[in-house]
């Protein structure tokens, strides 16, 4: 059998974290070697038991953190600690400021999901999947909402309806081959597509699976959505 990863929950509520812990164990895929309360805890569990994936909260009480970003805070702690240990961050705030904030250094083994996707095991893991091996997630609900006031603003260059739907996939983190099986299109088609957003969007291409998220959130941050000289 191949080795599980080996995955800390932390998160303030105890039936949440229970109730993960338990969906994650059933899946075969993921070993929780430690559930926590705080941001603290976390940081301490992932020195103490190396983890390859740690799972946080966006909040938690306690300790010496910025109030509201304390998931967000120990993840930077603990990715900077070990740079090879993956997080997910789980929110239930779709604002994409909290995105933005966790992916503020970079994005490689990131991802940010809604607290909602911990019922849907297969995005779960997959998150868990991505971030263990370097890669990054942002939740798909997070770039629709951005994607959907964009246009409300009406903005030139709009993306066509199945660009947008392989920038969702790109969100996810997927290769060309992944979202060419995922929207039942060729490869060659997931391509000019992707070409196509990156040229609309003023953004270089990557193969890169981490910056092709980062491209995204890019193109929905705070910044281009605010105008020039906000």
């Amino acid at each position: 059998m191949p080795e599980r990863i080996r995955t800390i929950v932390a998160d303030d509520h105890y039936l949440v974290r229970e109730g993960t812990r338990r969906l994650l164990e059933t899946s075969g895929e993921v070993l929780v070697v430690g559930a926590v309360g705080n941001a603290d805890e976390l940081v301490d569990a992932t020195r103490r038991l190396g983890p390859d994936v740690v799972i946080t909260d966006i909040r938690m009480p306690g300790g010496d953190w910025r109030q509201g970003f304390e998931g967000i805070d120990a993840a930077h702690r603990v990715h900077a600690d070990h740079p090879g240990v993956g997080v997910v961050v789980l929110s239930q705030f779709s604002d994409a400021l909290f995105a933005f904030e966790l992916f503020k250094h970079g994005t490689e083994g990131f991802a940010y999901l809604l607290k909602d996707r911990v019922g849907d095991l297969d995005e779960l893991l997959g998150a868990i999947r991505a971030v263990a091996s370097g890669g990054s997630v942002i939740d798909p609900k997070v770039v629709e909402g951005l994607l959907a006031r964009r246009d409300v603003r009406g903005e030139q260059e709009a993306l066509t309806p199945r660009e947008r739907d392989v920038l969702r996939e790109m969100a996810h983190g997927r290769s060309n081959g992944a979202i060419a099986r995922a929207l039942h299109l060729s490869v060659s088609s997931v391509e000019k597509n992707v070409n196509s957003i990156f040229a609309k969007l003023g953004l270089e291409n990557s193969g890169d699976v981490h910056r092709r998220v980062a491209a995204v959130l890019a193109y929905l941050g705070p910044g281009r959505e605010a105008g020039p000289g906000a």
